[in-house]
């Protein structure tokens, strides 16, 4: 049995820890530690490549599919 350590939410591009919640508006989200908002976008920051919004939060990827890097917008 192997003991890693749960992953807790998807980490926040600004402080890096486990605690990006989505918040009531689709697409969006809110760093619970250091409490910076942030939008989902369709065009990665990174790369430029454009992606398909998945609004549902349960579901969704904020991570972009080509370069791995966050398609998280500060708001």
């Amino acid at each position: 049995m192997t003991d890693s350590a749960p992953k807790l939410g998807p980490e926040c591009p600004a402080c890096g820890e486990p605690w990006l919640r989505p918040t009531a508006a689709p697409g969006r989200y809110r760093c619970v530690y250091c409490l910076q908002r942030y939008e989902l976008v369709s065009v990665c920051p990174n790369c430029g490549e454009h992606s398909t919004i998945v609004r549902m939060s349960s579901t969704a990827i904020v991570a972009c599919n080509h370069c791995q890097g966050s398609m998280l917008r500060a708001v």
